[in-house]
């Protein structure tokens, strides 16, 4: 094992813990980033190109025909082939917490279409689930099994917010593990299943899970309301006859205490696990390989790389899996310095160069990190803009476009790409009316009735109307539910107390006030 110390040469504030890397054939892609994607980087997601130990992030570009893809962090992350025999492979991601702290329960699927030596572009589908649709989740495991000539994701663990009505103004954020439920999720026809095992008692979050032909091994975990990180080993099988698939689950010997940690793979049949958390804010500097030979397990210590001081006296560290078993690390900077990094980055190789990249066994998973309470906050309603004009990027800069200081104009809300069921603008080629001006929202939230998104396009607002609706209000209106707004904040009018003018005329050698009657009477008198 090697571990070298790489630097970060642009948009370094972009990585932050639980973020997600993917490996296509060697190229390893970034995206998971803080806050949401900016007009020079539409799609979030980067190529992570290392020379020399240095690395630069270039921006990517997205097929027409894609979805939007969130910036998620702590997202289930696997890859999918169609089957063992395929040379090619797609990832799938699943879950994930966005920049407002919203937990996401949608499936993505994510694939190369095109690239050439300075551009690749890449396909992002979302997929429909029917049946027993998982919950909304973060720190969770998804893998593909292979059976009978078929395939099939298992889905398991994780933690997300308590239910609406246990949720109150002190405990809105707080997380609990989710039921400990198998998910068998059918990526052809988008159908999902929950299974019940009785070995599995918790809902374990940030495990370590490995797939082997029709085979998943779960390892360690957290779980929050014990407060524990149990030493378990469970392996699942699921069967795929023409009938019902056959799900089990047997518990192991062997297991290890250990939540976070990173997978890599060295070899067809070897793993390796790398950080982690044994306790609360205590890091696991042990690594283990991991062999799975004639459908056994076996778990067993390594010798360490040479952690360098910085890595040993840190609190925290978080990562992800780079490929080629190789894994990509992060600890926070040293605040004492007068000019600090957030965080330094170090590359650890786990295997020798010539790894064979043609693996049979696929990493789960977790691109884990550590866990949530230890990372850094991030900051809600970050802006971002999606824009469909992929020759934005053409030039000889190599994409070297992105703005880093765009990072740190954090206060405004931005844009939003979610519309109500009848809105008619695609919001793959939609560009906002005001891409310019980042202050105006290009949306308006309705809050009649369950509340729906609709864009000012589709509503044909006028600029002064759409500022009108969205100004000093933390309830927003559309155009057709205007009277409402006007109705709930216009107060009722109340018409003011007329009084009649006092004007004192005092009669000569009186002290009385004469009222305008008597004014009147006695100017009648004298003339």
């Amino acid at each position: 094992m090697s571990l070298q110390m790489v630097t970060v040469s642009n948009n370094i504030a972009l990585i932050q813990p639980g973020f997600s890397l993917m490996n296509f054939d060697g190229q390893v892609f970034f995206f998971g980033q803080k806050g949401w994607p900016k007009r020079s980087c539409p799609t979030g997601v980067f190529h992570l190109d290392v020379k020399h130990n240095h690395v630069k992030l270039k921006p990517t570009i997205f097929s027409k025909d894609s979805c939007y893809l969130p910036p998620l962090r702590y997202p289930a992350t696997c890859t999918f082939k169609s089957s063992l025999e395929s040379e090619k492979h797609q990832y799938i991601i699943h879950g994930g917490k966005t920049p407002n702290n919203e937990v996401s329960d949608k499936i993505y699927v994510m694939s190369i279409v095109c690239k050439n030596n300075k551009r690749v572009t890449f396909r992002c589908t979302e997929k429909d689930l029917v049946g027993d649709v998982p919950e909304a989740r973060y720190g969770h495991s998804i893998n593909v099994v292979y059976s009978r000539g078929k395939s099939m994701g298992v889905l398991f663990g994780g933690r997300s917010y308590m239910p609406s009505t246990h949720r109150t103004t002190e405990k809105w954020n707080s997380v609990a593990d989710c039921l400990p439920r198998v998910f068998l999720v059918d990526f052809e026809f988008g159908c999902a299943t929950s299974y019940i095992l009785p070995e599995l008692q918790d809902g374990l979050s940030f495990h370590v899970s490995i797939a082997k032909n029709d085979t998943i091994y779960i390892l360690g975990g957290h779980s929050l309301a014990n407060n524990i990180r149990p030493a378990n080993l469970y392996r699942i099988r699921v069967d795929l006859p023409l009938g019902s698939p056959a799900v089990n689950c047997t518990v192991l010997p062997g297991g290890i205490s250990v939540s976070s940690a990173i997978l890599t793979q060295t070899n067809n049949d070897e793993f390796v696990i790398v950080g982690g958390y044994q306790l609360e804010n205590q890091k696991r500097m042990i690594c283990n390989i991991i062999s799975l030979e004639d459908n056994k397990i076996e778990i067993r210590e390594m010798e360490t790389p040479d952690w360098t001081p910085d890595i040993k006296h840190s609190k925290i560290w978080f990562g992800s899996n780079m490929g080629n078993g190789t894994v990509f690390l992060g600890i926070p900077g040293d605040n004492k310095q007068v000019v600090s990094e957030g965080f330094y980055f170090y590359m650890l190789k786990c295997a020798e160069d010539d790894t064979n990249e043609e693996q049979t066994t696929f990493t789960n998973s977790q691109t884990s990190t550590e866990d949530p309470g230890d990372s850094t906050p991030f900051e809600d309603s970050e802006e971002f803009c999606f824009s469909a004009e992929a020759n934005s990027f053409d030039g000889d800069d190599e994409f070297d476009t992105y703005n880093e200081d765009d990072e740190e104009d954090e206060s405004e809300t931005g844009y939003w790409i979610t519309c109500c069921p009848t809105c008619d603008v695609d919001i793959n080629t939609w560009v906002p009316f005001y891409s310019t001006e980042l202050n105006k929202p290009a949306m308006i939230y309705c809050s009649h009735g369950d509340g729906h998104w609709v864009h000012a396009q589709c509503m044909d607002l006028a600029e002064r109307t759409l500022i009108h609706l969205s100004a000093g209000s933390n309830k927003y209106y559309c155009n057709e539910h205007v009277e409402i707004a006007r109705a709930l904040h216009t107060p009722q009018r109340v018409l003011p107390l007329k009084k009649p003018p006092m004007k004192s005329l005092r009669k000569k050698g009186s002290g009385k006030i004469l009222t305008p009657a008597k004014k009147s009477f006695l100017r009648r008198l004298f003339d």
